[in-house]
């Protein structure tokens, strides 16, 4: 069962800092150049600094962007900058946004989990990592020996008892707050109660934890832990058996996945009626709209279909929308393309986009160059500069399918999940020392 800790956690002192929202960012994936400039004027202090320092000329294996993390974790610590809170806590973490119109407010807590490997049936991924980011992220972590942002984990609570506790430890605290370059506002109580430790562990200990959001973050945290039992520095009560987590209950209304779409260059342009052939039996395919503004109403028809694995295409060739529905012939050869996956893999949208769709009927000749967007609008403006042949809107995978894939021990497809909004760095760093 899954084990909570409170912890003191390091936060910014703002009698230094002034405004929090100067110095938070988004996580360091999510973090384009521009953005990163942005953040590096906005403040001195700004924690993007730590977590996604920029790469200088002259950079070695001694002087580099990890080193330069460290230097200013180290100096802001001593400055005073940065302070350790005197006592456990645990830091109950609201964020309220707006999407297509509708207000919503997240609910959840950031607290140390002790680690375990997947294997042992406590925390379930839902996809793959890469080499690359998880040595970075190691880098980081080993310099600064700290986490310095969270990974996202969600739990079953159908009971809804985790907002209550919640709502009732923060009733007439006032929190500390900041609001990001979204407009999203996050808001944060550091409680130092030890009953809220226990009333929390007795929700979600008996519960797995999926992780949204933070694979690399999670495998990270598990590697450096082994390095400090090769190297015989990993004493039972050593901080690095823990990794911080935001955790959320699955049932949270806030609990929002975004499709991710996808736009296509370097395949051959088609019209309506040449994809329709290509995709032959596999579906029944209907051209519904044309233009690229019409993906308002396209979209609304993929939603509202029974099959979560309805997809609609963009052929720029001929400016027009289709409508694909998966047949009971495309089913079978769904199966038999991805026999190595689980039945609820196979239904995704996103899998059957890529298995059955650019995989196997399209299958250009070499790899296609896709783009991902979330929201429909941006959809729009990008069809609109004409450089994509083809565009597909795809349904996101739910919270229940995530489930369900990671409980059969499988991982969905790439780009399968976009929790919105992304947790804010900068709130509270977990020390490893």
């Amino acid at each position: 069962m899954p084990e909570i800790q409170a912890f003191r956690g390091i936060r910014y002192n703002l009698s230094h800092v002034g405004s929090l929202s100067d110095v938070i960012a988004p996580p360091y994936d999510v973090i384009s150049p521009e953005l990163q400039d942005a953040l590096y004027k906005k403040h001195p202090c700004n924690v993007v600094r730590l977590i996604l320092n920029r790469i200088e000329p002259g950079d070695d294996e001694v002087n580099n962007r990890y080193s330069r993390a460290r230097r200013y974790y180290k100096s802001w610590l001593a400055e005073g900058v940065l302070m350790q809170d005197a006592d456990p806590a645990i830091y109950v973490y609201y964020q309220e946004f707006d999407l297509q119109g509708v207000r919503y407010v997240r609910k959840g807590f950031m607290a140390r989990v002790r680690l375990s490997r997947y294997e042992e049936g406590q925390i379930f991924p839902h996809e793959h990592t890469l080499r690359g980011p998880r040595m970075d992220q190691l880098m980081l972590m080993t310099m600064c020996k700290a986490q310095l942002s969270q990974v996202f984990g969600m739990y079953p609570d159908p009971e809804g008892r985790t907002q209550q506790v919640l709502d009732e430890a923060v009733r007439d605290v006032t929190p500390v707050e900041a609001v990001d370059h979204l407009g999203i506002t996050h808001r944060m109580w550091p409680v130092t109660k030890p009953e809220l430790v226990t009333e929390l562990s007795s929700i979600v200990g008996p519960m797995p934890i999926f992780i949204a959001d933070g694979h690399h973050r999670y495998e990270t945290a598990l590697e450096y832990r082994e390095q400090l039992r090769d190297m015989g520095y990993l004493r039972p009560d050593h901080p690095a058996h823990y990794v911080l987590m935001h955790c959320v209950p699955m049932e949270d209304p806030g609990l929002i996945v975004l499709p991710t779409h996808r736009l296509i260059r370097g395949i051959p342009a088609l019209g309506a009626d040449e994809l329709a052939s290509r995709l032959g039996d596999a579906f029944t395919v209907q051209t519904v709209a044309r233009t690229p503004e019409a993906a308002r109403d396209v979209w609304e028809l993929v939603e509202r279909s029974p099959d979560p694995a309805t997809l609609a295409f963009y052929t720029q060739k001929d400016d027009t929308w289709s409508v694909a529905e998966i047949t009971p012939a495309g089913r079978e050869k769904m199966d038999e393309l991805a026999a190595d996956h689980t039945p609820e893999w196979r239904r995704l949208g996103v899998a059957v986009l890529h298995k059955l769709v650019l995989d196997h009927l399209l299958r250009p000749s070499s790899p296609p160059e896709l783009e991902y967007v979330h929201l429909i609008d941006e959809v729009i403006e990008r069809l609109k500069s004409g450089q994509y042949p083809l565009a597909a809107l795809v349904r996101p995978a739910t919270v229940t399918d995530i489930r369900d894939v990671s409980l059969q021990g499988d991982r969905m497809p790439p780009k399968s999940t976009y929790f919105y909004p992304k947790l804010c760095s900068g709130l509270v760093i977990n020390p490893l020392e």
